[in-house]
Protein backbone atom coordinates (compact mmCIF):
# COMPACT_ATOMS: atom_id res chain seq x y z
CA UNK A 1 0.00 0.00 0.00
CA UNK A 2 2.80 2.59 0.86
CA UNK A 3 4.46 1.68 -2.44
CA UNK A 4 1.42 2.34 -4.31
CA UNK A 5 1.19 5.61 -2.55
CA UNK A 6 4.37 6.43 -3.55
CA UNK A 7 4.28 6.04 -7.06
CA UNK A 8 0.76 7.85 -7.13
CA UNK A 9 2.45 10.57 -5.30
CA UNK A 10 5.02 10.84 -8.05
CA UNK A 11 2.50 10.32 -11.04
CA UNK A 12 0.59 13.09 -9.69
CA UNK A 13 3.41 15.20 -9.18
CA UNK A 14 4.98 14.70 -13.14
CA UNK A 15 1.17 15.21 -14.28
CA UNK A 16 1.20 18.96 -12.86
CA UNK A 17 4.62 19.66 -13.10
CA UNK A 18 4.40 18.59 -17.30
CA UNK A 19 1.91 20.97 -17.88
CA UNK A 20 3.69 23.82 -18.84
CA UNK A 21 6.32 21.87 -21.14
CA UNK A 22 3.54 21.28 -23.55
CA UNK A 23 3.90 24.35 -24.99
CA UNK A 24 5.58 27.50 -25.99
CA UNK A 25 3.07 30.16 -26.99
CA UNK A 26 -0.84 29.93 -26.76
CA UNK A 27 -4.02 31.46 -27.13
CA UNK A 28 -6.16 33.09 -24.26
CA UNK A 29 -7.93 31.47 -22.03
CA UNK A 30 -12.03 32.42 -20.69
CA UNK A 31 -11.65 33.81 -16.56
CA UNK A 32 -14.90 32.99 -14.75
CA UNK A 33 -17.04 35.78 -16.13
CA UNK A 34 -16.67 33.96 -19.76
CA UNK A 35 -14.70 36.72 -20.98
CA UNK A 36 -11.38 36.16 -22.27
CA UNK A 37 -8.31 36.01 -19.81
CA UNK A 38 -5.60 37.98 -21.09
CA UNK A 39 -2.66 36.03 -20.65
CA UNK A 40 -0.62 39.09 -18.95
CA UNK A 41 -3.32 40.62 -16.58
CA UNK A 42 -6.52 39.85 -15.45
CA UNK A 43 -7.61 43.44 -15.78
CA UNK A 44 -7.78 45.94 -17.93
CA UNK A 45 -5.80 48.31 -16.07
CA UNK A 46 -2.77 47.96 -14.05
CA UNK A 47 -2.97 48.90 -10.71
CA UNK A 48 -6.19 50.07 -10.50
CA UNK A 49 -8.01 46.80 -8.45
CA UNK A 50 -11.80 46.30 -9.99
CA UNK A 51 -14.76 45.62 -7.86
CA UNK A 52 -17.38 42.87 -8.95
CA UNK A 53 -20.25 41.75 -6.97
CA UNK A 54 -23.20 39.41 -7.23
CA UNK A 55 -26.61 39.03 -5.26
CA UNK A 56 -29.11 36.28 -5.65
CA UNK A 57 -32.64 36.76 -3.47
CA UNK A 58 -35.21 33.95 -3.57
CA UNK A 59 -38.06 32.90 -2.61
CA UNK A 60 -38.67 29.08 -2.41
CA UNK A 61 -42.22 27.38 -1.76
CA UNK A 62 -42.10 23.83 -0.90
CA UNK A 63 -45.24 22.10 -2.55
CA UNK A 64 -44.70 18.61 -0.22
CA UNK A 65 -44.51 21.17 3.13
CA UNK A 66 -47.09 23.59 2.18
CA UNK A 67 -44.34 26.19 3.35
CA UNK A 68 -42.30 28.60 2.15
CA UNK A 69 -39.18 30.86 2.68
CA UNK A 70 -37.29 34.18 1.32
CA UNK A 71 -33.14 33.73 1.27
CA UNK A 72 -30.45 35.77 0.27
CA UNK A 73 -28.73 32.71 -1.28
CA UNK A 74 -25.09 34.61 -2.36
CA UNK A 75 -24.03 37.83 -1.53
CA UNK A 76 -20.30 38.00 -3.19
CA UNK A 77 -18.16 41.10 -3.87
CA UNK A 78 -14.81 40.27 -5.19
CA UNK A 79 -11.56 42.40 -5.70
CA UNK A 80 -9.67 41.56 -8.86
CA UNK A 81 -6.44 43.51 -10.15
CA UNK A 82 -2.51 43.84 -11.66
CA UNK A 83 0.08 44.39 -9.19
CA UNK A 84 2.60 44.44 -12.32
CA UNK A 85 2.19 42.79 -15.87
CA UNK A 86 2.36 39.62 -15.13
CA UNK A 87 1.17 39.50 -11.45
CA UNK A 88 -2.60 39.53 -10.60
CA UNK A 89 -4.57 38.88 -7.61
CA UNK A 90 -8.39 38.40 -6.33
CA UNK A 91 -10.32 38.40 -3.77
CA UNK A 92 -13.62 37.18 -3.00
CA UNK A 93 -16.13 36.65 -0.18
CA UNK A 94 -19.56 36.17 0.29
CA UNK A 95 -21.00 38.03 2.89
CA UNK A 96 -24.57 35.55 2.77
CA UNK A 97 -23.65 32.11 1.72
CA UNK A 98 -27.11 30.89 2.95
CA UNK A 99 -26.87 33.41 5.66
CA UNK A 100 -23.07 32.50 6.76
CA UNK A 101 -20.01 34.33 5.89
CA UNK A 102 -17.39 32.87 3.96
CA UNK A 103 -13.75 33.56 2.41
CA UNK A 104 -14.16 31.67 -1.25
CA UNK A 105 -11.21 32.94 -3.67
CA UNK A 106 -8.09 34.57 -2.21
CA UNK A 107 -5.03 33.81 -4.65
CA UNK A 108 -2.32 35.42 -6.55
CA UNK A 109 -1.87 34.52 -10.20
CA UNK A 110 1.35 34.82 -12.23
CA UNK A 111 1.99 35.09 -15.91
CA UNK A 112 5.52 33.87 -16.47
CA UNK A 113 5.08 32.78 -20.15
CA UNK A 114 2.47 33.46 -22.66
CA UNK A 115 -0.57 31.26 -22.43
CA UNK A 116 1.28 29.80 -19.12
CA UNK A 117 -0.33 30.49 -15.66
CA UNK A 118 0.75 29.70 -11.94
CA UNK A 119 -2.09 30.51 -9.40
CA UNK A 120 -1.46 29.87 -5.83
CA UNK A 121 -3.86 30.30 -2.85
CA UNK A 122 -7.33 29.65 -1.78
CA UNK A 123 -9.59 29.17 -5.05
CA UNK A 124 -12.04 26.84 -7.32
CA UNK A 125 -9.99 23.24 -8.13
CA UNK A 126 -10.45 22.85 -11.79
CA UNK A 127 -12.99 19.92 -12.17
CA UNK A 128 -16.09 19.37 -14.47
CA UNK A 129 -18.15 21.44 -16.40
CA UNK A 130 -21.13 22.74 -13.77
CA UNK A 131 -19.20 22.99 -10.68
CA UNK A 132 -16.47 25.56 -11.90
CA UNK A 133 -19.12 28.16 -12.42
CA UNK A 134 -20.27 31.03 -10.47
CA UNK A 135 -23.08 32.08 -8.94
CA UNK A 136 -23.67 34.28 -11.82
CA UNK A 137 -23.07 32.18 -14.47
CA UNK A 138 -25.53 29.19 -13.57
CA UNK A 139 -28.62 28.80 -15.42
CA UNK A 140 -30.99 27.41 -13.15
CA UNK A 141 -31.97 29.19 -9.64
CA UNK A 142 -30.56 25.97 -7.84
CA UNK A 143 -27.27 23.84 -8.86
CA UNK A 144 -27.02 20.23 -10.29
CA UNK A 145 -26.02 17.59 -8.40
CA UNK A 146 -22.39 17.55 -9.49
CA UNK A 147 -22.06 21.45 -9.12
CA UNK A 148 -23.55 21.21 -5.14
CA UNK A 149 -22.91 17.97 -3.80
CA UNK A 150 -20.41 15.42 -5.58
CA UNK A 151 -18.05 17.92 -7.34
CA UNK A 152 -17.97 20.63 -5.48
CA UNK A 153 -14.36 21.15 -4.42
CA UNK A 154 -12.99 24.64 -2.90
CA UNK A 155 -9.33 24.08 -1.39
CA UNK A 156 -6.20 25.74 -0.85
CA UNK A 157 -2.89 25.04 -2.98
CA UNK A 158 -1.15 25.58 -6.42
CA UNK A 159 -2.57 25.41 -10.07
CA UNK A 160 -0.94 25.82 -13.25
CA UNK A 161 -2.53 26.70 -16.67
CA UNK A 162 -1.58 26.23 -20.12
CA UNK A 163 -3.19 26.83 -23.75
CA UNK A 164 -2.04 24.30 -26.54
CA UNK A 165 -0.58 26.85 -29.33
CA UNK A 166 -2.76 24.72 -31.98
CA UNK A 167 -5.41 25.17 -34.01
CA UNK A 168 -7.52 22.99 -31.93
CA UNK A 169 -7.68 25.20 -28.78
CA UNK A 170 -7.04 23.14 -26.05
CA UNK A 171 -7.18 24.61 -22.40
CA UNK A 172 -5.20 22.60 -19.68
CA UNK A 173 -5.26 23.32 -15.98
CA UNK A 174 -3.69 20.88 -13.23
CA UNK A 175 -3.13 21.39 -9.51
CA UNK A 176 -2.19 19.81 -5.86
CA UNK A 177 -3.88 20.52 -2.86
CA UNK A 178 -4.72 20.33 0.88
CA UNK A 179 -7.71 18.66 0.48
CA UNK A 180 -9.17 19.91 4.20
CA UNK A 181 -10.93 22.57 2.73
CA UNK A 182 -10.81 26.14 3.65
CA UNK A 183 -10.97 26.83 7.28
CA UNK A 184 -8.59 24.26 8.03
CA UNK A 185 -5.12 24.91 6.69
CA UNK A 186 -2.51 24.41 9.73
CA UNK A 187 -2.74 20.82 9.16
CA UNK A 188 0.17 18.92 7.90
CA UNK A 189 -0.42 16.63 5.06
CA UNK A 190 1.71 12.70 4.08
CA UNK A 191 -0.54 12.56 1.15
CA UNK A 192 -1.15 14.84 -1.47
CA UNK A 193 -4.20 15.78 -2.71
CA UNK A 194 -4.70 16.55 -6.76
CA UNK A 195 -7.17 17.62 -9.46
CA UNK A 196 -6.80 18.21 -13.53
CA UNK A 197 -8.95 19.27 -16.09
CA UNK A 198 -9.06 19.64 -20.06
CA UNK A 199 -11.15 21.52 -22.37
CA UNK A 200 -11.11 20.78 -26.05
CA UNK A 201 -13.12 22.73 -28.70
CA UNK A 202 -13.35 20.96 -31.84
CA UNK A 203 -15.26 23.57 -33.96
CA UNK A 204 -16.74 26.54 -32.96
CA UNK A 205 -19.55 26.51 -30.27
CA UNK A 206 -18.90 22.88 -29.26
CA UNK A 207 -16.54 21.95 -25.19
CA UNK A 208 -15.53 18.66 -24.62
CA UNK A 209 -14.50 18.19 -21.05
CA UNK A 210 -12.65 15.53 -19.19
CA UNK A 211 -11.63 15.97 -15.44
CA UNK A 212 -10.04 13.90 -12.76
CA UNK A 213 -9.71 14.71 -9.03
CA UNK A 214 -7.96 12.58 -5.81
CA UNK A 215 -8.92 14.32 -2.51
CA UNK A 216 -8.59 12.44 1.04
CA UNK A 217 -10.88 14.39 3.35
CA UNK A 218 -9.29 12.06 6.02
CA UNK A 219 -7.67 8.49 5.61
CA UNK A 220 -10.00 7.67 2.83
CA UNK A 221 -9.25 8.57 -0.42
CA UNK A 222 -12.21 9.86 -3.48
CA UNK A 223 -11.13 9.53 -6.82
CA UNK A 224 -13.63 10.93 -9.23
CA UNK A 225 -13.60 11.04 -13.49
CA UNK A 226 -16.25 13.25 -14.86
CA UNK A 227 -16.55 13.92 -18.60
CA UNK A 228 -18.85 16.73 -19.94
CA UNK A 229 -19.39 18.30 -23.37
CA UNK A 230 -21.49 21.57 -24.23
CA UNK A 231 -23.12 22.61 -27.85
CA UNK A 232 -23.85 26.45 -28.45
CA UNK A 233 -25.66 27.52 -31.67
CA UNK A 234 -28.86 29.93 -32.58
CA UNK A 235 -29.82 30.37 -29.18
CA UNK A 236 -29.57 26.85 -28.30
CA UNK A 237 -27.20 25.70 -25.21
CA UNK A 238 -27.51 21.87 -24.80
CA UNK A 239 -25.25 20.35 -21.93
CA UNK A 240 -24.39 17.28 -20.72
CA UNK A 241 -22.09 15.85 -18.21
CA UNK A 242 -21.34 12.10 -15.76
CA UNK A 243 -18.96 11.97 -12.77
CA UNK A 244 -17.96 8.84 -11.66
CA UNK A 245 -16.49 8.37 -7.73
CA UNK A 246 -14.52 5.57 -6.30
CA UNK A 247 -13.65 4.91 -2.73
CA UNK A 248 -10.47 3.24 -1.52
CA UNK A 249 -10.70 0.17 0.30
CA UNK A 250 -14.15 -0.36 -0.70
CA UNK A 251 -15.17 2.10 1.64
CA UNK A 252 -18.50 3.28 0.24
CA UNK A 253 -19.91 1.85 -2.87
CA UNK A 254 -19.39 3.63 -6.03
CA UNK A 255 -21.13 6.74 -6.85
CA UNK A 256 -22.61 7.92 -10.34
CA UNK A 257 -24.22 11.41 -10.96
CA UNK A 258 -25.15 13.06 -14.48
CA UNK A 259 -26.66 16.72 -15.51
CA UNK A 260 -28.08 17.12 -18.86
CA UNK A 261 -30.29 20.83 -19.76
CA UNK A 262 -30.85 22.45 -22.36
CA UNK A 263 -31.79 26.28 -22.86
CA UNK A 264 -33.23 28.36 -25.68
CA UNK A 265 -32.98 31.98 -25.77
CA UNK A 266 -35.69 33.77 -27.54
CA UNK A 267 -34.70 37.74 -27.80
CA UNK A 268 -37.46 40.74 -26.74
CA UNK A 269 -37.08 43.93 -27.60
CA UNK A 270 -39.02 45.68 -24.60
CA UNK A 271 -38.01 45.46 -21.04
CA UNK A 272 -36.34 42.38 -21.02
CA UNK A 273 -34.27 41.74 -23.98
CA UNK A 274 -34.34 38.08 -23.75
CA UNK A 275 -36.71 34.64 -22.45
CA UNK A 276 -34.93 31.73 -21.68
CA UNK A 277 -36.44 28.42 -22.15
CA UNK A 278 -34.70 25.83 -19.58
CA UNK A 279 -35.10 21.99 -18.64
CA UNK A 280 -32.62 19.50 -16.68
CA UNK A 281 -32.66 16.37 -15.70
CA UNK A 282 -30.12 15.20 -13.08
CA UNK A 283 -29.22 12.39 -10.82
CA UNK A 284 -27.07 10.99 -8.42
CA UNK A 285 -26.43 7.72 -6.50
CA UNK A 286 -25.92 7.04 -2.85
CA UNK A 287 -22.87 9.56 -2.21
CA UNK A 288 -20.76 10.04 0.94
CA UNK A 289 -18.46 12.58 1.85
CA UNK A 290 -16.06 10.19 3.33
CA UNK A 291 -15.92 12.15 6.93
CA UNK A 292 -19.44 11.61 8.23
CA UNK A 293 -19.44 7.73 10.13
CA UNK A 294 -21.16 5.42 12.14
CA UNK A 295 -20.89 5.88 15.99
CA UNK A 296 -20.53 2.75 16.28
CA UNK A 297 -18.85 0.57 13.58
CA UNK A 298 -16.97 3.44 11.68
CA UNK A 299 -18.70 2.90 8.85
CA UNK A 300 -18.98 5.79 6.47
CA UNK A 301 -22.79 7.13 6.30
CA UNK A 302 -24.87 7.99 3.70
CA UNK A 303 -24.95 12.10 3.25
CA UNK A 304 -26.55 12.47 0.52
CA UNK A 305 -29.61 10.00 -0.71
CA UNK A 306 -29.95 8.49 -4.15
CA UNK A 307 -32.59 10.49 -5.92
CA UNK A 308 -33.78 12.02 -9.97
CA UNK A 309 -34.90 15.28 -10.53
CA UNK A 310 -36.74 17.15 -13.50
CA UNK A 311 -36.67 21.00 -13.33
CA UNK A 312 -38.35 23.16 -16.10
CA UNK A 313 -37.66 26.68 -15.85
CA UNK A 314 -38.14 30.51 -17.43
CA UNK A 315 -35.50 33.26 -17.11
CA UNK A 316 -36.28 36.95 -17.71
CA UNK A 317 -32.83 39.05 -18.93
CA UNK A 318 -32.85 42.68 -18.18
CA UNK A 319 -29.47 43.39 -19.35
CA UNK A 320 -26.72 41.22 -21.17
CA UNK A 321 -26.79 37.16 -20.42
CA UNK A 322 -26.23 36.36 -16.81
CA UNK A 323 -25.95 40.22 -15.64
CA UNK A 324 -29.62 40.58 -14.45
CA UNK A 325 -32.09 37.41 -14.47
CA UNK A 326 -34.78 36.42 -12.93
CA UNK A 327 -35.61 32.96 -13.32
CA UNK A 328 -38.63 30.89 -12.08
CA UNK A 329 -37.97 27.35 -11.78
CA UNK A 330 -40.22 24.13 -10.94
CA UNK A 331 -38.28 20.93 -9.24
CA UNK A 332 -39.48 17.81 -9.54
CA UNK A 333 -38.25 15.32 -7.03
CA UNK A 334 -37.92 11.51 -7.52
CA UNK A 335 -36.37 9.22 -4.23
CA UNK A 336 -36.35 5.06 -4.53
CA UNK A 337 -38.21 3.83 -1.57
CA UNK A 338 -36.19 4.02 1.82
CA UNK A 339 -34.57 7.03 0.77
CA UNK A 340 -34.76 10.05 3.37
CA UNK A 341 -35.18 13.46 1.72
CA UNK A 342 -33.96 16.51 3.21
CA UNK A 343 -36.26 19.19 3.63
CA UNK A 344 -34.34 21.33 0.88
CA UNK A 345 -34.52 18.52 -1.32
CA UNK A 346 -37.85 18.27 -2.48
CA UNK A 347 -40.55 19.45 -4.96
CA UNK A 348 -40.42 23.16 -5.31
CA UNK A 349 -41.18 26.38 -6.80
CA UNK A 350 -38.48 28.61 -6.97
CA UNK A 351 -38.01 32.59 -7.95
CA UNK A 352 -34.90 34.17 -8.14
CA UNK A 353 -33.68 37.38 -8.86
CA UNK A 354 -30.04 37.71 -9.74
CA UNK A 355 -27.58 40.99 -10.64
CA UNK A 356 -24.36 40.75 -10.97
CA UNK A 357 -21.87 44.00 -11.39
Amino acid sequence: MAHLTTKRRIATLLLVALLPLTAMQAQDAPNEDGKQLNTEKMESKDYLPEIHGTIRSKYEYQTTMNAGRFEVRNARVSITGNLLPKVAYKAEIDFSDEGSIKMLDAYARLFPLKGFTITAGQMRVPFTIDAHRSPHQQYFANRSFIAKQVGNVRDVGLTLGYTLPTSLPVILEGGLYNGTGLTNQKVWHKEVNYSAKAQIFPTDGLNLTLSVQGIQPEEIWMHSYDIGAYFERKGFHIEGEYLYKQYSDNAFKDVHSVDAFANYDLPLRKVFTKMSFLVRYDMMTDHSDAETRDEGTGALLITDYRRHRVTGGITLSLSKAFRADLRLNYEKYFYPEGSIAKESEQDKVVLELMVRF
